[in-house]
């Protein structure tokens, strides 16, 4: 059977699940012991049935009139995402982008462990950035077999994301977290998650344009 995470169409269910997440931890620190899917959905702007059906994405079970307990939520949510495993990974392109996903101290509450980074700038290579060392590139096929790395994150130049995602991919992983503007070819196993900084700057970019058009037509 097909893993539900799998479905493109449950795609933006999962999306939301680590903002749910976050709510009901902030919840945990305030001693509150459970919570309703309404509840959920009053706090962060959802429908109450969307929120239900993200949820039942994790199969966590709640109660009648009472809700879910929100410990057994959390580990729910946690489990089904693969955050209460440890996820090694290696990050190629030490640049500004990079340097500032290796700074992200959260990638290890969600289990994933970036042990490495890799590059072929001289300059870079021996130094630390964020407490994680700058390898040559050329030592990253037998760092990452020794090491049992399952995600590259791709932070290179576009020139040269198809290459360097061929060379990561001769490593074994399973999945590669592409943050260039390149749309990469991958083997039909590997898993691809496309990160589009521009795309997601030009959603807000239009936003922010058609408020701009709309204040000055009520000024009007």
């Amino acid at each position: 059977m097909e893993h539900l995470a799998t479905k493109p169409g449950k795609t933006p269910s999962i999306r939301r699940l680590p903002v749910y997440l976050r709510f009901l931890k902030e919840l945990r620190k305030q001693n509150e012991n459970v919570v309703s899917c309404t509840r959920i959905a009053e706090e962060l702007g959802q429908l109450s049935v969307q929120v239900r059906k993200d949820i039942s994405l994790t199969c966590a079970t709640g109660r009648p009139r009472i809700g879910y307990d929100i410990n057994e939520l959390i580990d729910a949510i946690e489990d089904f995402l693969g955050w209460n495993t440890k996820t090694n990974a290696v990050l190629v392109g030490a640049g500004s982008l990079g340097s500032a996903i290796l700074g992200y101290e959260g990638f290890v509450e969600h289990g994933l462990d970036v042990l490495a980074a890799f590059d072929t700038d001289k300059r870079k290579i021996g130094t630390q950035i964020h407490h994680c060392r700058v390898e040559s590139l050329d030592n990253l096929l037998e760092f990452s077999k020794t090491n049992n790395i399952q995600i590259g994150i791709l932070t290179v130049p576009a020139s040269a994301a198809q290459d360097v995602c061929n060379l990561v991919l001769k490593t074994g992983v399973q999945g590669i977290w592409n943050f260039t503007p390149v749309r990469l070819e991958v083997p039909e196993h590997i898993i691809r998650e496309d990160v589009q900084l521009s795309a997601s700057f030009a959603v807000l970019s239009n936003r922010l344009m058609k408020q701009k058009i709309e204040h000055r037509e009520r000024q009007k």
